[in-house]
């Protein structure tokens, strides 16, 4: 009998502005079983959160001491407050086979793909850094300040694309998922997901 394969770790990373959301999503509507990795945050809960099960809600000495221990897969500070994803839980996940998702910057990939090496990094690119700033534009949201801002850290993120496993050109949408939902599926039809396949069949020869 063919046994179950490992799970494997997506990362999707973009530009802000370049639609990774909207393609994540669309994913995670196809595909539903991806395992959902709780966080920890030093940030005080907002209305309606519950501890376990929206955030692991951590004191900010818990935070770093645990970061030191090596516990987290990847953590960053974002406004005064740190965020990290436990890496123990996801990697008892993946030996159950379960998928897991994370949708983060380029640092963060770059943590995780040092915790575990094998996650498949993908990066969206816009069709040109014009039509991204149209796009950031049409949200009607931002001051200039912010637009230029976000510009900036957006030509920075793509200088960092070469080391990803897959590059998505979101110039279509429809084209974009398409090759997004290609990238994911091969992923999960490696060999060194599933080893005992092969070992399993050839144990049947008589």
């Amino acid at each position: 009998m063919i046994q179950q394969r490992k799970g494997v770790v997506l990362i999707i990373s973009a530009a802000s502005g370049t639609g990774k959301t909207t393609l994540v999503k669309r994913l995670l509507a196809e595909f539903p079983n991806f395992a959902y990795s709780i966080s920890c945050t030093t940030r005080p809960p907002r209305e309606g959160e519950v501890d376990g099960i929206d955030y692991y809600f951590l004191s900010r000495e818990e935070f770093i001491a645990r970061r030191e221990q090596g516990y987290f897969a990847e953590w960053a500070e974002v406004y005064g407050n740190f965020y990290g994803s436990p890496l123990k839980p996801m990697l008892e996940k993946l030996a159950q086979g379960q998928d897991v998702i994370f949708e983060i910057d380029v640092q963060g990939a770059a943590q995780v793909r040092l915790s575990i090496p094998e996650a498949q990094c993908i990066f969206i690119l816009p069709p040109s850094l014009a039509e991204l700033e149209k796009r950031l534009r049409g949200r009607g949201t931002d001051s200039e300040e912010v637009i230029a801002r976000r510009m900036s850290a957006a030509t920075q993120e793509i200088r960092e694309a070469h080391w990803f496993d897959t590059w998505v050109v979101n110039d279509n949408l429809d084209i974009a998922y398409d090759c997004l939902r290609a990238a994911y599926v091969a992923s999960t039809l490696a060999p060194t997901l599933a080893p005992q396949h092969v070992r399993a069949l050839l144990a049947q020869e008589k």
